[in-house]
């Protein structure tokens, strides 16, 4: 019998990954070309300002479906078959996708076309991610789920290395190209989604009605502090250091990089996120995981505030890599503590409790960063917004002393009959 003791060694998990990867591939390429072409037909009529705050309006329309939806997506992921939710959300995602290169095409594109398109984008992602979180610790056994989990963001940070790139290139070749190509990769991980095979994974109780049942999720988090603190940690850190939102302003106005340095710029996190992720992959964090994550916040805000003080290319990138690596840290411990600690039934609604928490530290980063900006300028709101999630990781070190506390993943003790099949004992 083949040794399985790695998570490609599961043909699943490796459709998987190629899903995840093609996916992030044309999100990151559609995001830096829809936030550069907001900022750029704003500023044909707009001041700086004013172009700013459509920038943080991109932002709040990708949000609002998902608060709206949150409950209805957590409850659906635990009573659906996940594999078909996640695959329908990314057939939505490629018509929009197809959309917006019609449009592009025949030089359509306008600021309401674009906030239209952000909103199904927010749709199709409120009932994709929490899916797909849940599917994945039903693909390898427990033992094997941190390095699932540090794999996965592999597939997940490359895409945002070679996407924003690939998306800034294909946008000065021709402005229809990159949400072509985009289209095309978003059927390529629906294929790979159809080539996934059925898994096991608990059922509901029948015995409480579905608003109860899509309540437990909040009412889970809320009790597990572990949880809870882990979430809610990364929520006000990148909301508040949240400078990658203003990289169309830093590359246009500050850096004077055009659309080809806005691709380099939404990079230089990605690339040291993934290394980060690489590392994990073959050396998983076993001690003080708490501790670590609380110190990589604080890293984090740090380079998010010497970022907007440079006005060097080199050392913007440099600091956005930096940024990218303690954000990578942030995400293995907290996404590891999360999928461990909750049981298999509950993960569709945890999932979607934690994407929305996600999705307000990044969408709702990036309309506050928009707002901010307008208000105080764009440098004064990234370096405010770093030292802030400086001070957000020192007071949840006495707020949540859980975290801290965390030595290790400490998973429950289980029997692991099968991928996806576990029995307390």
């Amino acid at each position: 019998m083949a040794r399985q003791d790695h998570p490609f060694d599961f043909r699943d998990f490796r459709f998987y990954f190629a899903a995840r990867l093609a996916t992030t591939l044309a999100q990151n390429a559609m995001v830096v070309v829809i936030g550069w072409q907001v900022y750029d037909i704003a500023r044909r009529t707009m001041s700086t300002w004013e172009a700013a705050f459509q920038l943080g309006l991109v932002g709040v329309a990708q949000f609002v479906p998902l608060l709206l939806l949150t409950l209805v997506v957590g409850w659906t992921a635990d009573r659906i078959d996940r594999r078909w939710i996640a695959r329908a959300a990314l057939l939505l995602e490629a018509g929009c996708a197809a959309m917006l290169g019609l449009f592009a095409c025949y030089d359509a594109t306008t600021l309401p076309v674009l906030f239209v398109v952000a909103a199904l984008l927010g749709v199709a992602r409120a009932f994709a991610s929490p899916a797909l979180q849940a599917l994945a610790p039903n693909l390898v056994p427990r033992a094997l789920l941190p390095t699932a989990i540090a794999m996965s963001s592999i597939a997940w940070q490359t895409g945002g290395i070679i996407g924003p790139a690939a998306g800034g290139y294909l946008y000065a070749h021709g402005h229809h190209l990159p949400y072509l190509v985009a289209s095309g990769l978003f059927g390529a991980a629906f294929l790979a989604l159809l080539l996934i095979g059925p898994v096991p994974r608990s059922a509901l109780d029948g015995t409480t009605n579905p608003w109860s049942q899509m309540v437990d999720g909040l009412r889970y988090v809320r009790r597990n502090r572990l949880v809870l603190g882990a979430i809610s940690l990364d929520l006000f850190a990148v909301l508040l250091g949240g400078a990658t939102a203003m990289l169309p302003i830093f590359a246009r106005d500050i850096l004077h990089a055009g659309s080809e340095g806005l691709g380099h710029l939404r990079a230089a996190p990605a690339i040291g996120a993934a290394l980060t992720a690489l590392w994990f992959a073959f050396r998983p964090l076993r001690h003080d995981v708490g501790m670590k994550m609380l110190a990589a916040v604080g890293v984090f805000g740090t380079a998010t505030v010497l970022f907007g003080l440079s006005r060097s290319m080199p050392l913007s990138l440099l600091c956005l890599a930096l940024l990218g690596s303690a954000d990578m840290v942030s995400v293995y411990v907290r996404q590891s503590l999360i999928q461990i600690h909750t049981p298999d039934a509950m993960r569709g609604r945890v999932g979607a409790v934690s994407t929305l928490f996600i999705s307000a530290s990044n969408e709702l980063g990036e309309a506050e960063s928009g707002f901010l900006a307008a208000l105080v300028g764009p440098i004064a709101g990234v370096v405010f917004g770093g030292a802030g999630a400086v001070a957000i990781a020192f007071l949840w070190a006495r707020l949540f002393p859980e975290l801290k506390n965390a030595r290790t993943f400490d998973p429950p003790k289980t029997r692991q009959d099968a991928p996806g099949q576990e029995q307390a004992i």
